[in-house]
């Protein structure tokens, strides 16, 4: 119903930066918020960024200050700007959107791998 695909994902040097992108299809008009979760190796998958319908962001305290994300509705894409990356930053990020008509719809993407080096 809804499909997410994400890119842009990659290698990139401490201290560098990355964009993730990450496009819906299917029933986007019913898209509320989407976002970025991240799961690194042997930890548990954690919300990194989220932003609303109405763009209104939220972020964790991790990533604050250094990534942004972004919506284009008319691209029905999201992105995730990551800047001042850190090795603790490596992990596979995966795309969320969520809708609502009766009850809360989740879908997540396939998740691609963001790694940084030291």
């Amino acid at each position: 119903q809804v499909h997410l695909v994400e890119s842009g994902g990659g290698l990139v040097q401490a201290g560098g930066s990355l964009r993730v992108s990450c496009a819906a299809s299917g029933r986007i008009f019913s898209i509320n918020a989407m976002g970025w979760y991240r799961q690194a190796p042997g930890k548990q998958r954690e919300v990194v960024a989220v932003i609303t319908s109405g763009g209104s962001p939220n972020y964790a305290d991790s990533v604050k200050g250094r990534f942004t994300i972004s919506r284009d509705n008319a691209k029905n894409t999201v992105y995730l700007q990551m800047n001042s990356l850190k090795p603790e930053d490596t992990a596979v990020y995966y795309c969320y959107a969520d809708r609502w008509s009766i009850v809360k719809y989740e879908y997540w993407g396939q998740g691609t791998q963001v790694t940084v080096s030291s």
